[in-house]
């Protein structure tokens, strides 16, 4: 736990001693702003419930998804490419730590660092509250599915760091990645085969994150993120395990 913590730390020091790291949390706070101001300012009718900007705000719109599949890459993308980049992996892989801690402390650094992003965020929620009654539950719903897509994503982004050498080139696998892991699900209405289209609802990433703004918490919605996590993972460490093989 000590070395895993050691490699979290590293990582962590790493983001925030980084001018880009300013620079993504700049862009993401701006245009999360944006988004939240424009869906206000549409929903500027005293009819409009308090929850409905909140439901938009966590996924209900293309904007939240465009920035999250451009944002992520970013965040991951130097993890592993850089150190095989510089030749430090293969210091990393001598040190005395398994294949399996550096992933994982990459990985947590890089999720940790993704909810950090969302943390100002909470500011929208304490506006909409001094206006009008707040409804707590599907706010921590919503906050959950961010959460759990952040796993879903930031695993996707540090296995094609694992096997990029540079880092834009690992930034353009993990978005081209990430479209597909969250378009897989939207073609549900384009398939006919019951058993296909409930394969393909389990999988919708756009439904995952409007049951969770609803405050609806599943056992599926929780699964699906956390064992595709587990797997992106495990591919990663067996992509980390051929490099110190060579």
């Amino acid at each position: 736990m000590r070395k895993l913590w050691a490699i979290i730390k590293r990582e962590l020091l790493a983001y925030f001693s980084s001018p880009l790291a300013y620079v993504v949390l700049t862009a993401f706070l701006f245009v999360n702003g944006f988004v939240f101001w424009l869906i206000v300012a549409y929903l500027n009718d005293p009819r409009t419930r308090a929850m409905a900007p909140l439901r938009l705000l966590f996924g209900g719109t293309m904007y939240f998804w465009l920035l999250l599949l451009f944002v992520v890459p970013v965040i991951t993308m130097r993890l592993l490419a850089e150190e095989r980049r510089t030749g430090t992996i293969e210091l990393l892989l001598t040190a005395p730590v398994t294949e399996g801690q550096v992933v994982v402390g990459k990985f947590l650094a890089a999720w940790l660092f993704y909810l950090f992003l969302w943390l100002p965020t909470l500011v929208y929620v304490g506006i909409l509250s001094s206006y009008a009654t707040i409804d707590f539950g599907p706010v921590a719903a919503g906050y959950l599915g961010i959460a759990l897509l952040g796993l879903l994503f930031a695993s996707v982004g540090v296995f094609t760091s694992a096997l990029a050498k540079n880092q834009i080139v690992a930034a353009i696998f993990a978005f081209a990645a990430l479209v597909v892991v969250f378009s897989v699900g939207l073609i549900e209405n384009l398939v006919t085969n019951p058993i296909w289209k409930n394969a393909l609802s389990y999988m919708n990433l756009w439904d995952h994150m409007d049951d969770f703004a609803k405050g609806l918490v599943d056992t599926r919605r929780l699964v699906y993120p956390v064992s595709l996590s587990a797997f992106f993972l495990f591919l990663s460490v067996k992509a980390l395990e051929a490099v110190k093989g060579r």
